[in-house]
């Protein structure tokens, strides 16, 4: 049978990137909506209620995400991909819209737990689907076009914050695109080499392989230490830009906004490096050019003092574009994988480095002092440490650019 090709605006890359959008505009939605949702919700809260609130919040979202990329992992690898693709947005799309009916802080929690497992299965399926379809030469490039969508996704939601102030029809939106998504979806054909693998007796989705093995054991730890970078950037620097500012002596400072600009940056960040990974062959000298331009915005970050809102605007622009590389490294991750565990690795390793955050951000609350005296020490120690593991993790890693995917893992 003559494999079909897919080219780089083929149906399945269009539906791939949509799915992104919607992914990214739902996973930021709560950073968006974080105080006025806990301003109605928590009537009679301390400032510091909302912030620790909002912390758990994230945290237990996330740690749902980390669920659901096991989860959708394997149903990806035992089932197809385009199961995961299908099952995810329902599930999240679902959760987003009964969360504009919540009127309590607990259920809000556990609704945005029910979000994160729904949530970890788009992005890695997604990645997958498209790498394994698509010609080797042109994996990179499409995944340009998917995490240039998931960026929209991000500039959406922070955008429609503005016109939009009822956090409860955000919520409703959310979850309405997401089911839209989902009609798009039927006319998406299965990747052929999961097609075939199918027919074979090779063992498939089994999550243990992970760790029964010590080769592979490494390839996935250093998967997920890579991508770390990015969600210290979007989870601790970004979700909380306005406590940072208040500490830095800066007015005017919105988790909003930040998101806005951090995502305009990340916008070209994802383009640029899926191109220079592509012109350069190579998808670990792309991710050491943007771990170089990260510090570099990450240190001007941490020095600045009584600047202006517009140069904090900036950096956090900066820090966007610097750690503009989670479709890089998600199908460099894809790449290091048979086929036969290729949606597992993808998606948890994905999921996993979002669930790393909650680690974070309690070492985070732990070492900045009972009255945050230490705010900005302990996020810029917490920086160095981050880009320490992740450097060392690519060092490490093996190129994987125009690696042949028709393999299994034994």
């Amino acid at each position: 049978m003559t494999k079909k090709q897919y080219g780089l605006l083929s149906l399945p890359v269009i539906v791939a990137a949509l799915g992104f959008f919607v992914d990214i505009f739902d996973l930021l939605l709560f950073g968006v909506v974080r105080k006025s949702s806990f301003a109605e919700l928590g009537t009679g809260l301390s400032s510091a209620e909302v912030l620790s609130k909002g912390e758990l919040t994230i945290s237990i979202q996330l740690i749902g995400m980390v669920v659901g990329g096991i989860i959708w992992g394997i149903i990806g690898d035992k089932f197809g991909r385009l199961k995961v693709l299908f099952g995810s947005i329902l599930l999240y799309s679902i959760a987003n819209i009964a969360n504009g009916f919540v009127h309590d802080i607990n259920w809000y929690m556990v609704i945005r737990f029910i979000a994160g497992v729904g949530l970890a299965g788009e992005l890695g399926a997604g990645i997958t689907l498209t790498s394994e379809i698509l010609p080797k030469e042109k994996r990179g490039l499409a995944g340009t076009i998917i995490a240039t969508c998931g960026v929209l996704g991000g500039i959406t939601a922070a955008l429609l914050s503005k016109v939009i102030t009822d956090w409860r029809t955000l919520y409703f939106i959310g979850g309405g695109i997401g089911l839209v998504l989902l009609a798009l979806r039927v006319s998406v054909a299965e990747s052929t080499m999961f097609s075939s693998l199918e027919k074979s007796t090779v063992q498939r989705g089994n999550y243990l392989q992970f760790f029964n093995n010590k080769s592979r054991f490494y390839r996935y730890a250093k998967g997920i230490l890579i991508g770390m970078p990015v969600w210290y950037c979007i989870g601790i620097l970004i979700f909380f830009a306005d406590e940072f500012a208040k500490r830095m002596g800066i007015t005017g400072i919105t988790p909003g906004n930040a998101i806005l600009f951090q995502y305009i940056g990340l916008g070209f960040g994802d383009v640029a490096a899926g191109l220079i990974s592509h012109q350069l062959k190579s998808r670990k000298k792309a991710l050491y050019i943007f771990y170089s331009v990260f510090i570099v915005f990450m240190i001007l970050f941490f020095t600045q003092q009584n600047s202006s809102a517009a140069w904090f605007y900036f950096i956090c622009s900066g820090l966007g574009f610097g750690s503009g590389i989670s479709v890089l490294y998600i199908i460099s991750s894809a790449e290091q994988f048979g086929t036969n565990l290729r949606a597992s690795a993808a998606t948890s390793i994905t999921n996993f480095v979002r669930g790393f955050t909650p680690l974070l951000l309690l070492i985070f609350t732990l070492t900045r002092g009972d009255k945050g005296e230490h705010y900005l020490k302990a996020a810029g120690f917490i920086g160095i440490g981050v880009m320490l593991i992740a450097v060392s993790a690519l060092y490490f890693t093996k190129e994987t650019y125009g690696k042949d995917l028709d393999f299994v893992e034994e």
